[in-house]
């Protein structure tokens, strides 16, 4: 069994909405307290507080207010976890010697919501065996209509409450056994700018993707949006209406941009049983250049890669397909010609690829050769063998992991 997430929009009515709102702030102001609590104590005692230690503190601050009173009490402590999971990884950094990240305190616009760790507890989802659409029963507002629907009904375990560009959406984790087929060919991909993606694949056929280039075609609009903000006058209400116009243009770059990867992968997956890609460091990759090289920043960032080898990695598994990242800083892969392996350095000026073996092919094109010789240098024939003797695989037993709500 495995763990996936169904997003549904909610459509409450006036009143629903704010009581949606209200719960919103009780939920930031225990996160608030809770955070709170937690720098008093250790500045005073030199030690820190527990989940488990908060989770009492959160008993007393419900019966002496009436509002947490009348809340779920499974809801608060999930909100509780979140900020203890946020100290975990604050004190993992620190060990690491990483850039800390101190967990810090958020406005409103910037909590995005709470959740709810046990069906039947707090919430309730009805809807039918396909699970497409229906209502959610929240504690406290009643029961919300809601549209959506699953790839793979299963049962539901957890869920999360959203607030993203001024609307209201559930994430719903069901445990399920997703099926996915693939193909039986293998494949390598190299993401770029220029091209989002050019592949190679065992029956030596090239393909290349163009970039959609979702913030370029729209960067005039968005610094109209972003001019327009600047010329309110702060905490005004027309400022507020503005920001809420560039929320709800970012949210829907984000949502096409989203549907594209799902698309892309969803495809690669079913025509393919070995994928190798190389492993990306996008922070890395953006860590540097200020001014000069805010342009190239911004496109890196606007293609989101990471978010496309994520979900292609999760597909791949569902599907039972082979998952290959090559180590990008060994193999080179732009720097090394496909057909002989020796590596010239290149400009990222230098678009074609021309060696002295005689290999002569678009530079992309040979990075994704290259990704592939390697990967099918690194399966043992066996594998490969079962591979192209199967065209649909069952789920394996890798699990893509969901961020926890406890």
């Amino acid at each position: 069994m495995m763990k996936r997430k169904i997003t549904y929009r909610l459509y409450p009515n006036q009143q629903q909405t704010a009581r949606l709102f209200e719960l919103l702030g009780f939920h930031q102001r225990v996160y608030h307290a809770a955070l709170e609590e937690r720098i008093r104590v250790y500045r005073e005692q030199g030690k820190s507080l527990s989940f488990a230690d908060q989770c009492k503190a959160l008993t007393v601050w419900r019966q002496k207010d009436f509002g947490l009173k009348e809340m779920n009490a499974q809801s608060l402590q999930v909100t509780l976890k979140r900020l203890d999971l946020a100290f975990q990884a604050f004190f993992r950094r620190v060990k690491a010697g990483e850039k800390p990240g101190f967990p810090r305190f958020k406005s409103l616009q910037r909590f995005s919501g709470w959740g709810y760790k046990t069906h039947g507890d707090g919430f309730r989802l009805i809807s039918n065996e396909t699970m497409k659409h229906g209502e959610l029963r929240l504690s406290g507002v009643g029961h919300i209509q809601i549209r959506g629907k699953a790839r793979t009904p299963g049962e539901v375990k957890t869920a999360e409450i959203l607030h993203k560009a001024g609307k209201w959406y559930v994430s719903v984790t069901v445990e399920c056994e997703p099926k996915r087929c693939c193909g039986n060919k293998a494949i390598g991909l190299d993401w770029g700018l220029e091209k989002f993606l050019v592949s190679h694949d065992s029956q030596a056929k090239t393909n290349s993707i163009e970039n959609p280039r979702f913030i370029k075609k729209l960067l005039p609009k968005l610094k109209a949006l972003q001019q327009s903000i600047s010329r309110k006058k702060k905490e005004s209400c027309n400022r507020k209406k503005a920001v809420q116009v560039l929320s709800n243009f970012h949210a829907k770059i984000a949502r096409r941009r989203r549907h594209f990867h799902h698309e892309l992968s969803s495809q690669i997956v079913k025509e393919n049983g070995v994928i190798a890609t190389e492993a990306l460091s996008v922070k890395s990759m953006t860590a540097k250049g200020g001014a000069n090289k805010k342009g190239l920043n911004r496109e890196i960032l606007s293609t989101a890669p990471t978010q496309f080898h994520s979900l292609l990695k999760s597909k791949a598994e569902e599907a039972g397909a082979m998952w290959i990242e090559i180590p990008t800083r060994e193999v080179k892969p732009s720097q090394t010609c496909h057909r002989c392996q020796s590596q010239i350095k290149k400009t990222l000026s230098e678009r074609w690829h021309h060696c002295d073996c005689g290999a002569s092919c678009d530079r992309d094109e040979n990075a994704a050769r290259v990704i592939l010789n390697w990967a099918l240098n690194w399966v043992s024939g066996q594998e490969l063998a079962e591979v192209r003797s199967r065209s649909c695989f069952t789920a394996l037993k890798h699990e893509t992991h969901t961020i926890p709500l406890y």
